[in-house]
């Protein structure tokens, strides 16, 4: 029986390839998302142990989980050093600094040198690191951007705890260049000063002792750990942890690497999908393969073999089957890994590894998973081989019967999907008016739930729905046929219908989501920002530095900005409030420009000379009069209380109360909000070639960032759910290629009595386009319906949330699946037009 199974096999290779890839696919999705995974994982790992260089212990005076706690100071860190066992011991420390060179200002962090090799994170790239104050070493990336090299000499301008006015400047020479970091620690790098002068800046900028969160601790050689743990864990007392290089990191990559295991999730959950859709086209593979076979299986049946012998056939050969395809997946999922690792290596800074490390799990899981689930997809086939009869030997022809569904069916189904569709209506209400993550739960329980309702329940609409679909189609003999043809197995064409429209629901439940939740942020960013865009210097004690001259006029010229004004100031004023003066900051705006320039232009509608608008959570009162102090004089002006986050005055008013004020602020008008991702590139790469540290932020920014998630998002739910929609066009063309088997001596009669090539070929066509069609359409009206709840649930404490419906998603949707379904049935056409006529009568 085991020769004869691999025998049909042989002679079945190109119907069992199809079913093949299928498996395969999903198989290399699940290797692949393991295998990424770890990667991961171990990358960061690798950049989290990095910046504690080769120390033996981790002292870390926030605990394990970084709660909060006291600081390692001077002296704990002095009592750690005279331990026994302990060789060397470095507070981790970083601070921050504006360095100015040739080239422009960077903002960059800085940290001393340490006092054991064992105990420096930096890697030297050429030069030397600092010995004595007045020295850095930079990492090659901000030198490049200062446009500084060894021996050169950098300006770092600092503001103090003490300071008045004036920053504190100091003059740096350049005796080395770092390696730049992974990206996961810092932007940039970390320049390294001697270590006396960062203790300096330290204290200066604290305004009180040094203090470290973390210290690294080096141990003499033949140690033992585990004591000098103890000892350790005295003198820094129960505030603090105590661990190993290796603990501590595992410890940071479980905190970073969260998302990591979210995204790791979603990546297997769509391979589920698509091991599902695989089953359901392995299920329609092996009916044809039993349907072709239904002879060759009655004679064996006469020559002496048990139903069991041949349910044995059947699934001796899905495990064959399982076994190559799984593992040919798992190849490909390895293969997959290995070439984004090449890719992202040459793209990236991140240091990741050259070659994909490949386990025991990541191989087995897959393979497991491939052969289980081919296995289950054949059960039912091979049932309906065992049913085969002796007699069927005799018969020219076997016509499967799809059979009816019960009545037990079809209630359970309506069951699901109403108590589904409740859950979901209960979802919503829940996350509006109590809490969210108990609405998202009860929702997605409620959306499972209803629609493996409409699952169960599609061999009871699906027939209606392309019965009825075939009228528009064609009216001609071919249109007809199609039509009628399309229903006669109700259950194999609903388990078509259903592999093609879980992937296409799924594709139009995160377009729609992805659309409501964007439109309902950017209403949400218009409620919380006054204006797209602002530009403004970074504080450099108590007041920004006034904005380069002409970058008004710049930013103006960006296409896509469509008005800009400029705000004076800031004046740090003095205002009576309830009994006590005040300081705040005061920003001048022109309310004729302004007005063109606000999301809201009826927040300035009460600004006039003379008047002050302040915040709802200063306490003024509207209407009130206030006496405002200046550089330029006291001036009493009449509080207008508004929903703006500053204060502002008309210019006019910022005159007298500061005639030197210059420009501090840019406000921008995005012309459409959908630009806001281009746009903000453009003015932040304005800001960067200034020459000053400036800052740029808004709602377009805000949504920029959102959009850029979010269309990342959609590219990897597309593209992963688009394979699924491929494995379904596999299974369209096994259920007309059965349909075509099981119609031989139909088609052959129908062209005795006239029917063409071209009619026959066009009918399974239509056939193939409204099976495709009918699921598509399905699949998109429950996407809409799935994406819109969700992103209402999600956003309800946000943002009202309406219902925004991709139609460029959609429409790609159905042109794509009807194209698929026309592509399926082209070797079933062809080989349907092949049967001559004179089988009609060969068969009697």
């Amino acid at each position: 029986m085991i020769r004869l199974t691999l025998a049909q096999m042989r002679r079945s290779i190109g119907r069992l390839a199809a079913a093949g890839v299928a498996i395969a696919i999903g198989t290399a999705f699940v290797t692949a998302t393991l295998l990424a995974g770890n990667a991961i994982t171990r990358t960061t790992y690798d950049a989290v142990s990095s910046q504690y260089a080769q120390a033996d212990l981790i002292v870390s005076a926030g605990g394990a989980t970084g709660s909060p706690g006291s600081d390692v100071d001077a002296a704990t860190l002095a009592a750690i050093g005279e331990l026994p066992g302990v060789a060397a011991v470095q507070g981790i420390s970083s601070d921050g600094t504006e360095l100015s060179g040739p080239h422009g200002r960077v903002w960059a962090t800085v940290a001393g040198r340490a006092v054991d090799p064992r105990l420096e994170p930096a890697r030297l790239s050429s030069g030397r690191l600092p010995q004595a104050s007045g020295e850095v070493a930079l990492p090659a990336t901000l030198a490049v951007q200062l446009g500084v090299a060894i021996d050169d000499v950098v300006s770092s301008s600092r503001y103090t705890a003490d300071s008045t006015g004036a920053p504190q400047v100091d003059e740096l020479r350049v005796t080395g260049l770092l390696a730049t970091p992974s990206a996961f620690l810092s932007i940039g790098g970390t320049a390294v000063l001697d270590g006396h002068q960062a203790d300096e800046w330290l204290a200066a900028s604290t305004g009180g002792p040094v203090s470290w969160r973390e210290a690294m601790v080096a141990l003499d050689p033949g140690a033992d750990a585990a004591s000098t743990i103890s000892a350790v864990q005295k003198v820094t007392g129960p505030g603090a942890a105590v661990q190993t290089r290796d603990q501590r990191a595992a410890s940071e990559v479980a905190t970073q690497t969260g998302s990591t295991a979210v995204l790791v999730g979603i990546v297997l959950s769509f391979a589920a999908v698509s091991l599902l859709v695989a089953s359901l086209v392995i299920a329609n593979t092996f009916q044809v393969l039993v349907a072709q076979r239904t002879r060759t299986l009655a004679l064996l049946r006469c020559v002496g073999a048990d139903r069991r012998q041949l349910r044995r056939g059947v699934l001796l050969e899905a495990m064959v089957l399982g076994l190559a395809a799984s593992g040919a997946g798992a190849l490909l999922g390895v293969g997959l890994v290995q070439a984004a690792l090449v890719v992202l290596g040459r793209a990236t800074d991140v240091p990741l590894p050259a070659a994909v490390t490949v386990t025991l799990g990541s191989v087995l899981i897959p393979l497991a998973v491939g052969v289980g689930v081919t296995l289950l997809a054949s059960l039912a086939p091979a049932r309906a081989a065992m049913r085969v009869s002796p007699l069927a030997a005799l018969r020219p022809e076997v016509t499967t019967d799809g059979g009816r569904s019960g009545r037990a069916r079809a209630w359970f189904s309506a069951l699901l999907v109403i108590g589904g569709g409740g859950a979901l209506a209960l979802g919503v209400a829940v996350a509006s008016h109590t809490s969210m993550p108990l609405g998202l739960a009860v929702g997605m329980l409620g959306g499972a739930v209803s629609f493996v309702g409409v699952l169960l329940g599609a061999v009871f609409w699906v027939p209606g729905l392309l019965g009825r679909s075939g009228r528009f189609l064609g009216r001609g003999i071919a249109g007809r046929l199609a039509a009628a043809n399309s229903v006669r197995n109700p259950r194999r064409v609903a388990t078509t219908t259903g592999a093609l429209f879980i992937g296409v629901t799924l594709v139009a439940m995160m377009a729609t989501g992805a659309a409501s939740a964007t439109q309902a942020f950017t209403v949400g960013l218009s409620e919380s920002f006054p204006v797209d865009v602002v530009v403004a210097g970074v504080p450099q004690g108590q007041l920004p530095p006034p904005l380069p001259t002409g970058l008004a006029d710049a930013v103006a010229t960006v296409d896509g900005v469509s008005a800009v004004t400029t705000l004076a100031g800031p004046v740090e004023v003095t205002i009576p409030s309830d009994g006590t003066v005040s300081s705040s900051s005061v920003l001048g705006i022109d309310p004729v420009t302004a007005r063109e320039v606000l999301l809201d232009p009826g927040q300035l509608a009460h600004l006039t000379d003379g008047s002050l608008l302040v915040p709802a959570f200063t306490g003024l009162t509207d209407g009130s009069v206030v006496e405002v102090s200046g550089p330029g004089g006291t001036f009493p002006l009449t509080v207008v209380v508004t929903d703006l986050p500053q204060m502002l005055v008309t210019t006019a008013t910022m005159r007298g109360l500061d005639p030197s004020a210059a420009g501090a602020e840019i406000w921008a008008r995005l012309s459409d909000i959908a630009l806001s991702s281009s746009v903000v590139a453009d003015v932040q790469t304005l800001t960067d070639g200034s020459g000053q540290v400036l800052q740029v932020v808004g709602a377009a920014i805000e949504r920029a960032f959102f959009q850029r998630v979010i269309d990342t998002l959609l590219a990897i739910v597309v593209g992963l759910l688009g394979v699924a929609v491929v494995i379904a066009v596999v299974g369209v063309a096994n259920t007309l290629s059965l349909s075509v088997i099981e119609r031989r001596r139909e088609s052959a009669t129908l062209r005795a009595i006239g029917l063409t090539r071209r009619q026959l070929r066009a009918t399974l066509a239509i056939e193939g386009l409204l099976v495709a069609g009918v699921g598509a359409l399905v699949g998109t009206v429950l996407g809409v319906a799935y994406g819109w709840t969700g992103a209402h649930i999600l956003l309800a404490e946000v943002s009202p949330v309406g219902l925004t419906v991709p139609w460029r998603y959609l429409g790609l949707g159905m042109v794509g699946a009807l194209a698929a379904g026309a592509l399926a049935s082209v070797l079933p056409a062809r080989s349907a037009a092949r049967t001559p006529p004179v089988e009609a009568l060969a068969a009697e």
